[in-house]
């Protein structure tokens, strides 16, 4: 606590709870042209503006924190929560004025030890300095707010999935409308937001929209964590001016491959992203441009491919992770994406036919649509499988006409086991 204030924090939370009214707070975030950081790109304030304010639904509103963090190769949050737990909550205290909400959760996965213990520590600081409880700073404004350790399932990555296992039920997404936003945690007004969009808030309110809109490279604002895992020289995290291009991310900041490696592919975005090869270095890492190139940003966290470790493999690895987390609500998903992994283990054990390719374009155009599954898990899933078959089609069809992975064959000096 000491050190945050030190540096200025809580002097957002002084500055506005009181002294600016919700409304003026929420413009400031609209203003802002913040968008959601947890993978959709929403515009925050839009989705805010939702909620209803004043005495249109008398009785309790929530925030609450998605700290579950479970999409393969992201792990920006945890540092965040582990580095600076006081600029989280802060952001959230700043969040729920806005709202008008007077209970938050920080829902988290389980696994992430160090930082419930520094989230619950900070919450009793700000306790013992009026920043949490009842009448904060004298401004009539109350808040409660709660760490509540997940079973941590992908599934809760999805708002209204989580509601559900907040509630203490089996983590299956809900039907909209009705939006969290009017009937979300036990049927009252919700807001769900991923914990780096809610450290910019406090940001936002204190140096304003203008100032956060000319901290980005084109037309999205603020910044950015961007992060890189494979097989780069320096793979890691860093906070850098949203727009920033995807060279600089791997070759400046990341080091560039391996000695021995090249670059063939990686998801921008997590696990749940399309493909992108080396003639996508020069873009702009930012929501539309990466849009436009076919893939998504999602999390702004790239897995990297190289020229040694089989596409196939790869991909068959993610697509059994997203089998095993889904919530079995809908049969696209909760028979579609085991097939679809038991496809790829037969083609990477070198078992594969001709026909199973025509199996995975068929079960992308099926499973992969919006609207043919209850939420976007499965389509999120088939988005690596549909990028790979359309970027490294001829890895496919090694494997089949080989009968075996040339990546295994090429690691045995040529043996094949």
């Amino acid at each position: 606590m000491a050190a945050y204030e030190a540096n200025g924090g809580y002097n957002s939370l002084k500055t506005n709870i009181g002294q600016r009214t919700p409304a003026e707070c929420l413009e400031i975030i609209k203003d802002s042209n913040l968008r959601g950081r947890g993978g959709a790109g929403f515009p925050t304030g839009m989705k805010w503006s939702f909620v209803p304010m004043d005495n249109a639904t008398p009785g309790h509103k929530y925030l609450i924190c998605n700290a579950d963090e479970m999409e393969p190769g992201t792990f920006k949050d945890r540092l965040l929560m582990e580095c600076d737990p006081h600029q989280l909550i802060e952001g959230m205290i700043l969040s729920a004025y806005t709202l008008q909400a007077d209970i938050a959760y920080i829902f988290i996965r389980a696994e992430y030890h160090k930082a419930i213990g520094l989230l619950r520590e900070a919450i009793t600081a700000c306790h013992e300095k009026g920043y949490l409880g009842d009448n904060i700073l004298g401004s009539g404004f109350s808040l409660e707010m709660h760490v509540h350790v997940s079973a941590g399932r992908y599934i809760c990555g999805e708002e209204t999935a989580l509601i559900s296992s907040l509630e203490g039920k089996r983590a299956n997404p809900r039907a909209k409308p009705p939006f969290p936003q009017v009937s979300g945690l036990w049927g009252r007004p919700t807001i769900v937001n991923n914990v780096e969009t809610l450290c910019n808030i406090h940001h936002i309110l204190e140096f304003g929209a203008d100032w956060f809109q000319a901290l980005g490279k084109g037309e999205d604002a603020g910044t950015k964590l961007y992060g890189v895992s494979g097989r780069v020289k320096n793979p890691g995290c860093w906070e850098l001016p949203i727009g920033t291009s995807i060279r600089e991310i791997i070759e400046d900041h990341a080091g560039g491959m391996e000695d021995g490696y090249s670059l063939r592919g990686f998801l921008p975005g997590g696990g749940s992203t399309d493909f992108l090869t080396p003639e996508h270095l020069d873009l702009a890492m930012d929501y539309g441009t990466i849009g436009k190139a076919g893939s998504r940003m999602g999390t702004g966290t790239m897995i990297v491919l190289d020229d040694k470790t089989c596409p196939i493999g790869f991909i068959h690895n993610l697509t059994s992770f997203f089998a095993r987390e889904s919530c079995g609500f809908c049969t696209p998903c909760r028979d579609g994406l085991p097939w679809s992994a038991q496809v790829l283990e037969s083609l990477e054990n070198g078992d594969g036919r001709p026909e199973d390719l025509e199996t995975l374009a068929y079960q992308i155009d099926y499973i992969g649509a919006i609207g043919n599954t209850h939420c976007a898990l499965a389509p999120g899933a088939m988005e690596p499988v549909q990028s790979a078959l359309k970027y490294f089609r001829e890895d496919f069809e090694a494997h089949i006409n080989e009968g075996c992975c040339p990546y295994e064959r090429s690691a045995s000096g040529g043996a094949v086991s």
